[in-house]
């Protein structure tokens, strides 16, 4: 499998109740062809702290690649004939982080699996860290944050910083003004997530030097997202 060089983060707000319908759209009508078109969907979930977000990860080889990828689809018959009923559930969908994996470096995690219906799954926990200008932050996330993290139960599978490439397709818009640093982590189950804060709270390299150092290096509070994955998510 061609390694991504090139991952989107896009959050979808959403009608209120509608998210279910457009999972069910996304995974029957949209997923194997934007696969088909050199589109790479590395997951795809429901934000369980907003129940109407939808948000969901795709990698490209290059630059290059994902605009020829992303021609195909959204010129093709698919898109065509399915864009009505995906639209009509959004309220916006251009909240789209740019982004390039650094760890693994040219990579990002994907997992096989199928959630079971109405079982519960894992979680992933998706931080994003808005760098303030100049700060060196992203050798103290994946050198010194990591195993604090890990420590705390979260298994890290990547880490991101923004891709500094023009958006050469522009019909999609991305938040070109975004500088961030983001860590993608995984946790069993809701429990697991609960401990896991818990475990973080309780440790002091975290609350008295790491959390602090981190705040000083950001231009902005973090954001976290609690992610459970749909049923026919790549990643979870």
């Amino acid at each position: 499998m061609v390694p991504c060089s090139v991952v989107e983060l896009r959050q979808y707000t959403l009608h209120p109740g509608l998210r279910a319908e457009l999972v069910e759209l996304f995974e029957r009508a949209l997923l194997e062809p934007q696969e088909r078109a050199g589109i790479r969907v590395l997951g795809q979930f429901e934000d369980l702290d907003r129940p109407e977000r939808f948000v969901w990860f795709r990698g490209f080889a290059d630059m290059p690649a994902r605009r020829a990828a992303l021609a195909s689809f959204y010129e093709g018959p698919v898109w065509r004939a399915h864009r009505d009923a995906a639209n009509a559930t959004m309220v916006d969908s251009d909240d789209v982080l740019l982004l390039r994996p650094v760890v693994p470096a040219g990579g990002f995690p994907r997992r096989s699996g199928r959630r079971a219906p109405g079982a519960d799954s894992g979680r992933i926990l998706v931080r994003i860290l808005h760098r303030a200008p100049g700060a060196d932050l992203l050798p103290l996330c994946t050198e010194r944050v990591t195993p604090v993290l890990e420590a705390a139960g979260a298994t890290v599978l990547a880490w991101l910083e923004s891709e500094r490439s023009r958006n050469d397709f522009p019909r999609l818009p991305v938040r070109e003004d975004a500088d961030v640093v983001v860590c993608v982590s995984a946790l069993a189950d809701a429990e697991a997530l609960r401990r896991h804060h818990s475990l973080l709270a309780a440790d002091p390299r975290w609350v008295e030097e790491l959390a602090p150092l981190l705040r000083s290096r950001l231009a902005a509070d973090p954001e976290q997202r609690v992610l459970r994955a749909t049923p026919r998510s790549p990643l979870r």
